[in-house]
Protein backbone atom coordinates (compact mmCIF):
# COMPACT_ATOMS: atom_id res chain seq x y z
CA UNK A 1 0.00 0.00 0.00
CA UNK A 2 1.86 3.29 -1.14
CA UNK A 3 1.44 6.05 1.31
CA UNK A 4 3.38 9.04 -0.25
CA UNK A 5 2.75 12.02 -1.40
CA UNK A 6 3.81 13.08 -4.95
CA UNK A 7 4.30 17.02 -5.53
CA UNK A 8 0.65 17.76 -7.63
CA UNK A 9 0.86 18.80 -10.87
CA UNK A 10 -2.01 21.84 -10.47
CA UNK A 11 -1.10 24.52 -9.40
CA UNK A 12 -3.74 24.88 -6.26
CA UNK A 13 -3.12 29.26 -6.92
CA UNK A 14 -4.22 29.19 -10.44
CA UNK A 15 -7.23 26.57 -9.60
CA UNK A 16 -8.54 29.64 -7.42
CA UNK A 17 -7.45 32.47 -9.55
CA UNK A 18 -9.53 31.19 -12.56
CA UNK A 19 -12.60 29.73 -10.58
CA UNK A 20 -12.70 33.80 -8.73
CA UNK A 21 -11.26 32.72 -5.51
CA UNK A 22 -9.48 35.81 -3.82
CA UNK A 23 -7.04 35.09 -0.59
CA UNK A 24 -10.38 36.96 1.18
CA UNK A 25 -13.72 36.56 0.14
CA UNK A 26 -17.17 37.35 0.70
CA UNK A 27 -19.37 34.55 1.09
CA UNK A 28 -22.58 36.46 0.86
CA UNK A 29 -24.45 37.00 -2.78
CA UNK A 30 -27.75 37.79 -4.28
CA UNK A 31 -26.42 38.41 -7.67
CA UNK A 32 -24.57 41.14 -6.11
CA UNK A 33 -21.63 40.19 -3.79
CA UNK A 34 -22.06 42.23 -0.08
CA UNK A 35 -18.73 43.70 0.77
CA UNK A 36 -17.41 42.92 4.35
CA UNK A 37 -20.33 40.68 5.90
CA UNK A 38 -20.36 41.04 9.53
CA UNK A 39 -20.33 37.17 10.10
CA UNK A 40 -17.08 36.38 10.97
CA UNK A 41 -13.95 34.94 9.29
CA UNK A 42 -13.71 30.98 8.02
CA UNK A 43 -10.11 29.77 6.96
CA UNK A 44 -10.47 27.28 4.40
CA UNK A 45 -7.82 24.22 4.78
CA UNK A 46 -6.87 21.67 2.47
CA UNK A 47 -7.36 18.02 3.81
CA UNK A 48 -4.59 16.99 1.83
CA UNK A 49 -1.63 18.63 3.12
CA UNK A 50 -3.27 21.34 5.98
CA UNK A 51 -2.04 24.37 3.61
CA UNK A 52 -4.28 26.88 3.98
CA UNK A 53 -6.52 27.85 0.69
CA UNK A 54 -8.47 30.88 0.96
CA UNK A 55 -10.33 33.18 3.98
CA UNK A 56 -14.33 33.51 3.27
CA UNK A 57 -16.23 35.99 5.35
CA UNK A 58 -19.52 34.92 6.91
CA UNK A 59 -22.79 36.38 6.72
CA UNK A 60 -24.76 37.75 9.52
CA UNK A 61 -28.34 37.17 9.80
CA UNK A 62 -28.89 40.56 9.13
CA UNK A 63 -27.19 39.95 5.64
CA UNK A 64 -29.29 36.37 5.40
CA UNK A 65 -32.57 38.96 6.02
CA UNK A 66 -31.12 41.28 2.94
CA UNK A 67 -30.45 38.01 0.45
CA UNK A 68 -33.81 36.62 1.36
CA UNK A 69 -35.69 39.83 0.45
CA UNK A 70 -33.56 40.17 -3.19
CA UNK A 71 -34.49 36.40 -3.31
CA UNK A 72 -38.22 36.88 -2.48
CA UNK A 73 -38.16 39.73 -4.82
CA UNK A 74 -37.05 37.96 -7.72
CA UNK A 75 -39.27 34.78 -7.58
CA UNK A 76 -42.31 37.37 -8.69
CA UNK A 77 -40.74 37.61 -12.26
CA UNK A 78 -38.53 34.43 -12.60
CA UNK A 79 -41.95 32.40 -11.47
CA UNK A 80 -43.70 34.31 -14.54
CA UNK A 81 -40.49 33.71 -17.09
CA UNK A 82 -41.54 30.58 -19.62
CA UNK A 83 -40.17 27.40 -18.41
CA UNK A 84 -38.52 26.73 -21.62
CA UNK A 85 -36.76 30.00 -21.70
CA UNK A 86 -35.96 29.30 -17.79
CA UNK A 87 -34.12 25.90 -19.05
CA UNK A 88 -32.47 27.43 -21.29
CA UNK A 89 -30.52 29.47 -18.80
CA UNK A 90 -30.08 26.23 -17.07
CA UNK A 91 -28.35 24.83 -20.30
CA UNK A 92 -25.91 27.85 -20.37
CA UNK A 93 -25.10 27.13 -16.93
CA UNK A 94 -24.43 23.71 -18.04
CA UNK A 95 -22.01 25.14 -20.60
CA UNK A 96 -20.40 26.91 -17.77
CA UNK A 97 -19.38 23.90 -16.06
CA UNK A 98 -18.21 22.13 -18.89
CA UNK A 99 -16.08 24.90 -19.62
CA UNK A 100 -14.86 25.33 -15.82
CA UNK A 101 -15.14 21.34 -15.22
CA UNK A 102 -10.93 20.48 -15.17
CA UNK A 103 -10.85 24.04 -12.27
CA UNK A 104 -13.81 23.27 -10.41
CA UNK A 105 -12.97 19.56 -10.34
CA UNK A 106 -9.89 20.32 -8.79
CA UNK A 107 -10.83 22.71 -6.28
CA UNK A 108 -13.40 19.99 -4.93
CA UNK A 109 -10.48 18.09 -4.75
CA UNK A 110 -8.26 20.72 -3.12
CA UNK A 111 -10.98 21.76 -0.61
CA UNK A 112 -12.70 18.36 0.35
CA UNK A 113 -9.99 16.07 -0.19
CA UNK A 114 -11.83 13.28 -2.81
CA UNK A 115 -9.31 12.00 -5.48
CA UNK A 116 -9.16 14.09 -8.51
CA UNK A 117 -11.38 11.65 -10.66
CA UNK A 118 -14.08 12.16 -8.44
CA UNK A 119 -14.03 15.80 -8.45
CA UNK A 120 -14.18 15.97 -11.98
CA UNK A 121 -16.80 13.46 -11.89
CA UNK A 122 -19.16 15.36 -9.44
CA UNK A 123 -18.72 18.42 -11.54
CA UNK A 124 -19.59 15.95 -14.87
CA UNK A 125 -22.67 15.06 -12.41
CA UNK A 126 -23.69 19.17 -12.28
CA UNK A 127 -23.56 18.75 -15.56
CA UNK A 128 -25.82 15.87 -16.28
CA UNK A 129 -27.97 17.76 -13.84
CA UNK A 130 -28.07 20.87 -15.93
CA UNK A 131 -29.30 18.53 -19.19
CA UNK A 132 -31.88 17.08 -16.77
CA UNK A 133 -33.47 20.20 -15.99
CA UNK A 134 -33.02 21.76 -19.67
CA UNK A 135 -35.22 18.60 -20.73
CA UNK A 136 -37.55 19.01 -17.63
CA UNK A 137 -38.40 22.61 -18.04
CA UNK A 138 -40.40 21.65 -21.21
CA UNK A 139 -42.28 18.62 -19.05
CA UNK A 140 -43.76 20.04 -16.03
CA UNK A 141 -46.80 17.92 -16.85
CA UNK A 142 -49.96 17.55 -14.95
CA UNK A 143 -52.99 15.25 -14.96
CA UNK A 144 -56.18 15.28 -16.47
CA UNK A 145 -59.13 13.74 -15.17
CA UNK A 146 -62.75 13.07 -15.83
CA UNK A 147 -65.40 14.99 -13.94
CA UNK A 148 -68.15 12.98 -12.75
CA UNK A 149 -70.26 16.52 -13.54
CA UNK A 150 -71.42 17.01 -17.65
CA UNK A 151 -69.60 20.21 -19.04
CA UNK A 152 -66.97 20.57 -16.32
CA UNK A 153 -63.30 19.53 -17.17
CA UNK A 154 -60.48 19.10 -14.67
CA UNK A 155 -56.74 19.08 -14.60
CA UNK A 156 -53.94 19.55 -12.50
CA UNK A 157 -51.16 23.09 -13.15
CA UNK A 158 -48.09 22.80 -11.14
CA UNK A 159 -46.97 26.32 -10.12
CA UNK A 160 -43.70 27.62 -8.70
CA UNK A 161 -43.07 27.21 -4.77
CA UNK A 162 -41.03 30.11 -3.88
CA UNK A 163 -37.72 30.33 -2.42
CA UNK A 164 -36.07 26.72 -2.43
CA UNK A 165 -33.24 26.50 0.69
CA UNK A 166 -31.17 24.18 0.49
CA UNK A 167 -28.32 23.12 3.25
CA UNK A 168 -25.42 20.81 1.58
CA UNK A 169 -22.75 18.39 3.27
CA UNK A 170 -19.00 18.60 2.76
CA UNK A 171 -18.41 15.24 0.99
CA UNK A 172 -20.45 16.85 -2.80
CA UNK A 173 -19.98 20.08 -2.00
CA UNK A 174 -21.20 21.01 -5.79
CA UNK A 175 -23.59 18.13 -6.85
CA UNK A 176 -26.03 17.99 -4.15
CA UNK A 177 -26.80 21.67 -5.16
CA UNK A 178 -27.06 20.69 -8.70
CA UNK A 179 -29.63 18.55 -7.61
CA UNK A 180 -31.84 21.10 -6.19
CA UNK A 181 -30.95 24.12 -7.11
CA UNK A 182 -31.17 23.61 -10.94
CA UNK A 183 -34.40 21.80 -10.88
CA UNK A 184 -35.93 24.08 -8.85
CA UNK A 185 -34.67 26.83 -11.04
CA UNK A 186 -36.43 24.95 -14.29
CA UNK A 187 -39.15 24.80 -11.91
CA UNK A 188 -39.48 28.62 -11.25
CA UNK A 189 -38.08 28.68 -7.95
CA UNK A 190 -35.29 30.86 -7.09
CA UNK A 191 -32.52 29.02 -4.30
CA UNK A 192 -30.52 30.21 -1.61
CA UNK A 193 -28.03 28.03 -1.12
CA UNK A 194 -26.12 27.28 2.84
CA UNK A 195 -23.05 25.41 1.86
CA UNK A 196 -20.84 23.35 4.75
CA UNK A 197 -18.59 25.50 6.28
CA UNK A 198 -15.52 23.10 5.67
CA UNK A 199 -16.31 23.64 1.96
CA UNK A 200 -16.82 27.29 1.26
CA UNK A 201 -14.90 28.02 -1.67
CA UNK A 202 -16.25 25.18 -4.08
CA UNK A 203 -20.01 27.15 -3.29
CA UNK A 204 -18.23 30.62 -4.03
CA UNK A 205 -16.51 29.37 -7.39
CA UNK A 206 -20.28 27.93 -8.45
CA UNK A 207 -21.92 31.29 -7.44
CA UNK A 208 -19.01 32.69 -10.05
CA UNK A 209 -20.18 30.49 -12.35
CA UNK A 210 -23.99 30.94 -12.30
CA UNK A 211 -23.97 34.96 -12.02
CA UNK A 212 -22.06 34.70 -15.07
CA UNK A 213 -24.88 33.55 -16.87
CA UNK A 214 -27.63 35.14 -15.06
CA UNK A 215 -26.08 38.49 -16.00
CA UNK A 216 -25.80 37.96 -19.36
CA UNK A 217 -29.73 37.74 -19.17
CA UNK A 218 -30.49 40.59 -16.65
CA UNK A 219 -31.81 38.26 -13.60
CA UNK A 220 -30.36 38.80 -10.22
CA UNK A 221 -31.37 37.10 -6.84
CA UNK A 222 -31.99 33.65 -8.45
CA UNK A 223 -29.68 31.96 -7.14
CA UNK A 224 -27.94 33.26 -4.00
CA UNK A 225 -25.01 32.15 -1.75
CA UNK A 226 -25.44 32.50 2.60
CA UNK A 227 -22.13 31.10 3.83
CA UNK A 228 -22.60 30.98 7.72
CA UNK A 229 -22.62 29.37 11.02
CA UNK A 230 -25.57 26.48 11.80
CA UNK A 231 -26.34 28.53 14.82
CA UNK A 232 -27.16 31.61 13.35
CA UNK A 233 -27.83 31.26 9.35
CA UNK A 234 -28.53 27.94 9.62
CA UNK A 235 -31.70 28.38 12.21
CA UNK A 236 -32.43 31.95 10.54
CA UNK A 237 -33.12 29.95 7.42
CA UNK A 238 -35.45 27.00 9.82
CA UNK A 239 -37.56 29.10 10.82
CA UNK A 240 -37.52 31.36 7.96
CA UNK A 241 -41.25 31.68 6.58
CA UNK A 242 -40.22 33.12 3.47
CA UNK A 243 -38.13 30.10 2.50
CA UNK A 244 -40.91 27.16 1.81
CA UNK A 245 -38.85 24.40 1.46
CA UNK A 246 -35.58 23.34 2.79
CA UNK A 247 -33.63 20.47 1.12
CA UNK A 248 -31.08 19.24 3.59
CA UNK A 249 -27.99 16.77 3.33
CA UNK A 250 -26.28 15.83 6.88
CA UNK A 251 -26.70 13.70 9.70
CA UNK A 252 -29.55 12.05 10.94
CA UNK A 253 -29.50 14.22 13.97
CA UNK A 254 -29.54 17.65 11.83
CA UNK A 255 -32.17 16.43 9.54
CA UNK A 256 -34.56 15.50 13.14
CA UNK A 257 -33.73 19.27 14.47
CA UNK A 258 -34.50 20.48 10.26
CA UNK A 259 -37.86 18.28 10.09
CA UNK A 260 -39.06 19.60 13.36
CA UNK A 261 -38.47 23.28 13.13
CA UNK A 262 -39.38 23.75 9.23
CA UNK A 263 -42.56 21.22 10.50
CA UNK A 264 -43.41 23.32 13.01
CA UNK A 265 -44.13 26.37 10.88
CA UNK A 266 -45.65 23.72 8.16
CA UNK A 267 -42.71 24.28 5.74
CA UNK A 268 -41.68 21.61 3.32
CA UNK A 269 -38.68 19.55 3.78
CA UNK A 270 -36.26 16.99 1.62
CA UNK A 271 -34.13 14.67 3.96
CA UNK A 272 -31.19 13.20 3.07
CA UNK A 273 -29.41 12.21 6.59
CA UNK A 274 -27.32 9.03 7.44
CA UNK A 275 -27.07 6.02 5.52
CA UNK A 276 -25.13 2.48 7.15
CA UNK A 277 -25.79 0.72 3.61
CA UNK A 278 -25.66 -2.99 3.24
CA UNK A 279 -24.33 -5.60 0.44
CA UNK A 280 -25.55 -9.20 0.29
CA UNK A 281 -23.69 -11.51 -1.17
CA UNK A 282 -24.52 -15.08 -2.01
CA UNK A 283 -22.85 -17.74 -2.31
CA UNK A 284 -23.57 -18.10 -6.72
CA UNK A 285 -22.22 -14.28 -6.68
CA UNK A 286 -19.37 -13.20 -9.21
CA UNK A 287 -16.49 -12.80 -6.89
CA UNK A 288 -14.46 -10.91 -9.53
CA UNK A 289 -17.77 -8.38 -9.87
CA UNK A 290 -18.20 -7.94 -6.15
CA UNK A 291 -14.94 -7.42 -5.08
CA UNK A 292 -14.06 -4.89 -7.33
CA UNK A 293 -17.73 -3.06 -6.30
CA UNK A 294 -17.01 -3.11 -2.29
CA UNK A 295 -13.99 -2.03 -2.95
CA UNK A 296 -14.85 1.36 -4.67
CA UNK A 297 -18.40 1.68 -2.50
CA UNK A 298 -16.39 1.09 0.82
CA UNK A 299 -12.98 3.01 0.02
CA UNK A 300 -14.20 5.32 -2.54
CA UNK A 301 -14.39 9.32 -1.29
CA UNK A 302 -12.38 7.51 1.99
CA UNK A 303 -15.64 6.20 2.85
CA UNK A 304 -17.12 9.62 3.34
CA UNK A 305 -20.28 9.00 0.84
CA UNK A 306 -24.02 8.44 2.19
CA UNK A 307 -23.98 5.58 -0.24
CA UNK A 308 -20.90 4.01 0.65
CA UNK A 309 -20.54 0.68 1.64
CA UNK A 310 -20.82 -0.10 5.48
CA UNK A 311 -21.58 -3.73 6.18
CA UNK A 312 -20.89 -7.05 4.09
CA UNK A 313 -23.09 -10.01 4.89
CA UNK A 314 -21.71 -13.11 3.25
CA UNK A 315 -23.19 -16.56 2.76
CA UNK A 316 -20.83 -18.80 4.41
CA UNK A 317 -19.62 -20.36 1.25
CA UNK A 318 -17.73 -17.76 0.03
CA UNK A 319 -16.87 -15.85 3.51
CA UNK A 320 -13.28 -16.89 3.98
CA UNK A 321 -12.69 -16.46 -0.29
CA UNK A 322 -13.96 -13.22 -0.22
CA UNK A 323 -12.77 -12.05 3.31
CA UNK A 324 -9.47 -12.97 1.81
CA UNK A 325 -9.30 -10.87 -1.52
CA UNK A 326 -10.70 -8.11 0.34
CA UNK A 327 -7.78 -8.43 2.24
CA UNK A 328 -5.42 -8.83 -0.78
CA UNK A 329 -6.80 -5.88 -2.58
CA UNK A 330 -7.28 -3.14 0.44
CA UNK A 331 -3.07 -3.42 0.61
CA UNK A 332 -2.82 -2.54 -2.65
CA UNK A 333 -4.75 0.86 -2.33
CA UNK A 334 -2.84 3.63 -2.87
CA UNK A 335 -3.02 6.16 0.15
CA UNK A 336 -1.51 9.70 -0.60
CA UNK A 337 -2.35 12.80 -2.19
CA UNK A 338 -5.78 13.25 -3.91
CA UNK A 339 -4.40 15.53 -7.06
CA UNK A 340 -2.08 12.46 -7.54
CA UNK A 341 -3.27 10.46 -10.45
CA UNK A 342 -2.13 7.46 -8.86
CA UNK A 343 -4.22 7.67 -5.96
CA UNK A 344 -7.12 5.29 -4.88
CA UNK A 345 -7.87 6.82 -1.26
CA UNK A 346 -6.94 10.65 -0.49
CA UNK A 347 -7.56 12.05 3.39
CA UNK A 348 -10.36 12.28 5.16
CA UNK A 349 -12.37 15.56 5.20
CA UNK A 350 -10.61 16.87 8.73
CA UNK A 351 -8.38 16.13 11.86
CA UNK A 352 -11.50 15.59 13.96
CA UNK A 353 -12.69 13.23 11.33
CA UNK A 354 -9.77 11.14 11.95
CA UNK A 355 -10.35 11.29 15.61
CA UNK A 356 -13.69 10.09 15.59
CA UNK A 357 -12.97 6.94 12.94
CA UNK A 358 -10.11 6.18 15.68
CA UNK A 359 -12.66 6.30 18.51
CA UNK A 360 -15.32 4.56 16.78
CA UNK A 361 -12.20 1.64 16.37
CA UNK A 362 -12.04 1.46 20.06
CA UNK A 363 -15.57 0.77 20.31
CA UNK A 364 -15.19 -2.21 17.70
CA UNK A 365 -12.82 -3.62 19.70
CA UNK A 366 -14.65 -3.37 22.92
CA UNK A 367 -17.87 -4.63 21.57
CA UNK A 368 -15.74 -7.82 19.91
CA UNK A 369 -14.86 -6.62 16.62
CA UNK A 370 -11.96 -8.67 15.24
CA UNK A 371 -9.50 -5.88 12.98
CA UNK A 372 -9.00 -7.80 10.36
CA UNK A 373 -6.98 -4.65 7.89
CA UNK A 374 -6.14 -1.47 8.35
CA UNK A 375 -7.26 0.63 11.35
CA UNK A 376 -3.95 3.26 11.77
CA UNK A 377 -3.45 6.38 10.86
CA UNK A 378 -0.88 7.10 7.92
CA UNK A 379 1.62 10.02 8.81
CA UNK A 380 0.75 12.10 5.90
CA UNK A 381 1.07 15.90 5.30
CA UNK A 382 -1.95 17.16 7.18
CA UNK A 383 -2.73 14.30 9.33
CA UNK A 384 -6.19 13.71 7.85
CA UNK A 385 -5.22 10.14 6.12
CA UNK A 386 -5.70 6.74 7.42
CA UNK A 387 -5.64 2.97 6.29
CA UNK A 388 -9.11 1.33 5.14
CA UNK A 389 -10.40 -1.26 7.77
CA UNK A 390 -11.86 -4.62 7.71
CA UNK A 391 -13.68 -5.92 10.63
CA UNK A 392 -15.00 -8.95 11.40
CA UNK A 393 -18.43 -8.39 13.08
CA UNK A 394 -21.96 -9.65 14.56
CA UNK A 395 -25.12 -8.09 13.18
CA UNK A 396 -26.12 -7.37 16.68
CA UNK A 397 -23.23 -5.39 17.82
CA UNK A 398 -24.69 -1.97 18.75
CA UNK A 399 -22.07 0.00 16.65
CA UNK A 400 -23.12 -1.53 13.61
CA UNK A 401 -26.66 0.25 13.82
CA UNK A 402 -24.52 3.44 13.59
CA UNK A 403 -22.79 5.01 10.48
CA UNK A 404 -19.00 6.25 11.24
CA UNK A 405 -18.37 8.67 8.43
CA UNK A 406 -14.89 7.12 7.55
CA UNK A 407 -13.70 3.48 5.36
CA UNK A 408 -14.42 0.90 7.97
CA UNK A 409 -16.33 -1.87 6.59
CA UNK A 410 -18.10 -4.89 8.89
CA UNK A 411 -17.96 -8.60 7.32
CA UNK A 412 -20.76 -10.88 8.77
CA UNK A 413 -21.29 -14.21 7.64
CA UNK A 414 -24.51 -15.49 7.43
CA UNK A 415 -26.25 -19.03 6.49
CA UNK A 416 -29.23 -18.33 4.13
CA UNK A 417 -31.10 -15.11 2.17
CA UNK A 418 -34.07 -14.44 4.82
CA UNK A 419 -31.08 -14.37 7.76
CA UNK A 420 -29.29 -12.18 5.59
CA UNK A 421 -32.98 -9.81 4.68
CA UNK A 422 -33.13 -9.90 8.56
CA UNK A 423 -30.32 -8.49 9.47
CA UNK A 424 -29.69 -6.33 6.20
CA UNK A 425 -33.15 -4.48 7.01
CA UNK A 426 -32.80 -3.88 11.29
CA UNK A 427 -30.61 -1.13 11.51
CA UNK A 428 -32.32 2.17 11.77
CA UNK A 429 -31.12 3.93 7.81
CA UNK A 430 -32.32 3.04 4.59
CA UNK A 431 -30.59 4.62 2.04
CA UNK A 432 -28.53 2.02 -0.77
CA UNK A 433 -28.48 -1.58 -0.59
CA UNK A 434 -27.17 -3.96 -2.85
CA UNK A 435 -27.40 -8.13 -3.62
CA UNK A 436 -24.89 -9.77 -5.76
CA UNK A 437 -26.02 -12.91 -7.20
CA UNK A 438 -26.72 -15.05 -10.47
CA UNK A 439 -29.78 -15.99 -9.15
CA UNK A 440 -33.05 -14.21 -10.43
CA UNK A 441 -35.21 -15.73 -7.53
CA UNK A 442 -32.55 -14.29 -5.09
CA UNK A 443 -32.11 -11.00 -6.97
CA UNK A 444 -36.31 -11.05 -7.35
CA UNK A 445 -36.82 -11.56 -3.56
CA UNK A 446 -34.48 -8.70 -2.65
CA UNK A 447 -36.19 -6.33 -4.69
CA UNK A 448 -40.11 -7.80 -3.22
CA UNK A 449 -41.75 -6.28 -0.43
CA UNK A 450 -40.13 -8.66 2.04
CA UNK A 451 -36.45 -7.43 0.42
CA UNK A 452 -34.21 -4.72 0.93
CA UNK A 453 -36.06 -1.77 2.99
CA UNK A 454 -33.92 0.97 1.28
CA UNK A 455 -34.60 3.63 -1.68
CA UNK A 456 -32.26 2.79 -3.49
CA UNK A 457 -31.85 -1.31 -4.46
CA UNK A 458 -29.31 -2.56 -6.63
CA UNK A 459 -28.60 -6.16 -8.06
CA UNK A 460 -24.86 -6.90 -8.96
CA UNK A 461 -24.05 -3.39 -8.62
CA UNK A 462 -22.39 -1.58 -5.53
CA UNK A 463 -24.33 0.76 -3.34
CA UNK A 464 -23.02 3.88 -4.59
CA UNK A 465 -22.99 5.57 -7.80
CA UNK A 466 -26.68 6.30 -7.93
CA UNK A 467 -27.56 8.12 -11.60
CA UNK A 468 -28.92 11.64 -11.68
CA UNK A 469 -31.83 9.99 -13.62
CA UNK A 470 -33.54 8.28 -10.81
CA UNK A 471 -34.51 9.70 -7.45
CA UNK A 472 -32.46 9.71 -4.78
CA UNK A 473 -33.09 9.41 -1.30
CA UNK A 474 -34.05 6.74 1.55
CA UNK A 475 -36.27 5.30 3.61
CA UNK A 476 -36.53 5.02 7.76
CA UNK A 477 -33.98 7.41 9.16
CA UNK A 478 -32.38 8.34 5.95
CA UNK A 479 -35.12 10.85 6.13
CA UNK A 480 -37.60 10.08 3.44
CA UNK A 481 -36.78 12.30 0.77
CA UNK A 482 -36.01 12.32 -2.60
CA UNK A 483 -34.19 14.59 -4.58
CA UNK A 484 -32.53 14.78 -8.66
CA UNK A 485 -34.42 11.92 -10.95
CA UNK A 486 -37.58 10.99 -12.04
CA UNK A 487 -40.89 12.88 -10.52
CA UNK A 488 -38.65 14.44 -7.65
CA UNK A 489 -39.45 17.73 -9.68
CA UNK A 490 -42.73 18.17 -8.04
CA UNK A 491 -41.37 19.31 -4.36
CA UNK A 492 -40.27 22.09 -5.92
CA UNK A 493 -44.09 22.83 -6.71
CA UNK A 494 -47.02 23.42 -5.71
CA UNK A 495 -50.57 21.18 -7.12
CA UNK A 496 -53.43 23.02 -8.22
CA UNK A 497 -56.37 21.18 -8.92
CA UNK A 498 -58.12 23.03 -11.81
CA UNK A 499 -62.23 22.32 -12.35
CA UNK A 500 -63.52 24.63 -15.15
CA UNK A 501 -67.61 24.49 -15.60
CA UNK A 502 -68.28 25.02 -19.26
CA UNK A 503 -71.85 24.64 -18.95
CA UNK A 504 -74.86 26.56 -18.10
CA UNK A 505 -75.89 24.17 -14.85
CA UNK A 506 -74.32 23.88 -11.67
CA UNK A 507 -74.26 20.22 -10.86
CA UNK A 508 -72.59 19.32 -7.47
CA UNK A 509 -70.21 16.67 -7.08
CA UNK A 510 -71.49 13.38 -5.06
CA UNK A 511 -75.21 13.86 -6.83
CA UNK A 512 -75.80 16.45 -3.78
CA UNK A 513 -78.50 18.68 -4.13
CA UNK A 514 -78.95 22.20 -3.00
CA UNK A 515 -81.68 24.16 -4.26
CA UNK A 516 -83.40 27.53 -2.78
Amino acid sequence: MSSTVQQPAIDAQAVLRRLGIEPVNSGVCWGEWIANPSGGELVSHSPGDGSELARVRMASEAEYDEVVAQAAKAFEKWRLFPAPRRGQIVREIGDELRACKDDLGALVTLEMGKILAEGLGEVQEMIDVADFSVGLSRQLYGLTMPSERPGHRMYELWHPLGIAGVITAFNFPVAVWSWNALIAMACGDTVLWKPSSMTPLTAIAVQHICNRVLDRHGWKGVCNLVIGSGSKVGERMLHDKRVPLVSCTGSTAVGIHVAEVVGERLGRTILELGGNNGIVAMDDANLELLVRAVLFAAVGTAGQRCTSTRRLLLQKGIAATVTDRLIHVYKQVPIGDPLDAGTLMGPLVSRSAVQDMMRGLERIREQGGEILYGGERVDLPGGCYVQPTIVRARHDMPIVREEIFAPILYVMEFDNLDQALEWHNEVPQGLSSAIFTTNVISAETFLSARGSDCGIANVNIGTSGAEIGGAFGGEKETGGGRESGSDSWKQYMRRQTVTVNMSNDLPLSQGIQFHI
